[in-house]
């Protein structure tokens, strides 16, 4: 199996937790894909483009440029399909085959968590609250900034999380 080394999106490094890159043969012709567990916000950040420029650095040295189509692998772990044509295969011999009739599929989710991906990037998510409090508290809250909310509210749910 070849390992990959870095992945570069658009020119800019990824944190990718763990990968595959291999040849699909199907019917209509060869593709090489690239599968890769990566953050929940790298998957929201690529989720609407079609096309990436991919720089690949394999273990061995070797370098892939290539325009790759995304999928968006929805269910277990956030993770992105990446894949284009390939006319020559030869250069890719040494690379894993799949075919389309197979069962096999390499398996990049088996080993991490959600929680060891989140320890690296936590998303952040916009939420909205409607309270019932008493208007001595709703005076309070209207004078705090955001951030200072934002703050509070994170302590007081881990506080919460521990008991």
């Amino acid at each position: 199996m070849v390992g990959i080394k870095t992945i570069k999106i658009d020119g800019e490094g990824i944190h990718v937790f763990k990968s595959a890159i291999y040849i699909f043969e199907s019917s209509s012709g060869f593709t090489l894909e690239l599968d890769i567990i990566v953050s929940e916000v790298a998957v929201k950040k690529y989720r609407k483009i079609e096309n990436l420029i991919m720089e690949i650095e394999l273990e061995d040295g070797r370098i892939i440029n290539s325009i790759m189509h995304v999928k968006i692998l929805t269910g277990g772990l956030p993770q992105l399909n990446l894949f284009c044509e390939l006319n020559d295969i030869q250069e890719y011999e040494d690379f894993d085959r799949v075919n389309e009739n197979d069962s096999w599929f390499p398996n990049i989710e088996e080993g991490i968590t959600i929680e060891e991906i989140r320890k690296v990037e936590m998303p952040i998510e916009e939420v909205s609250l409607k309270l019932k409090l008493p208007i001595d508290q709703v005076e309070w809250l209207k004078k705090q900034k955001k951030a200072t909310l934002n703050e509070m509210f994170q302590e007081f749910i881990y506080e919460i999380w521990k008991k």
